[in-house]
């Protein structure tokens, strides 16, 4: 069996910027490996593309260009919030750290502290990997058909993934 659409796929890997030998950004283990189902949009396009035709025991190696990852850097999305608005979270509020927070739609935004000023914040609303080349290296660990219910709810049911 090989990775395709609506094929339950379970993997360890390790993940770089750049390269090989690049910045170390997270690892998984066989202990707690990532499972996902392939080609219900849960993963970046370009990694699934990478995996396409796998089989388990297979390595990988491969890089994904910023613009083709978390995209590219958007300076729109860097924005200066009046520091009041953040009275009752002041104590949270340190260069880094990421803050909930919703727009004038109410849709709810994850936002990192880019400057504290004296009566502004700037948040970054960027992805935190949105500009950077990702590099993963890693193995298949094992391949299985989806279950109908699965395919129709868009995600793996049971260990690794969710539970009803």
């Amino acid at each position: 069996m090989t990775i395709s659409q609506y094929k339950v796929v379970t993997l360890t890997y390790e993940l770089r910027l750049d390269n090989a030998e690049g910045e170390f950004v997270e690892k998984t283990e066989a202990t707690q490996p990532l499972v996902f189902l392939f080609g219900a949009g849960q993963m970046i396009p370009a990694f699934e593309k990478n995996l396409l035709g796998l089989s388990v025991g297979d390595n990988f190696e491969f890089g994904i260009e910023a613009a083709k990852a978390y995209g590219d850097i958007d300076p729109e999305a860097i924005v200066t919030i009046p520091r009041s608005i953040f009275a009752e979270v002041e104590d949270m509020l340190q260069v880094g750290a990421m803050i909930p927070m919703k727009n004038e739609n109410g849709q709810m935004l994850q936002g990192i502290v880019h400057e504290l000023k004296l009566s502004d914040v700037i948040m970054n609303f960027n992805h935190p990997m949105a500009g950077k080349n990702l590099y993963f290296t890693g193995t298949i660990q094992d391949l299985r058909e989806a279950e109908k219910e699965e395919i129709e709810h868009g995600h793996v049911h049971g260990a690794g993934g969710h539970q009803h």
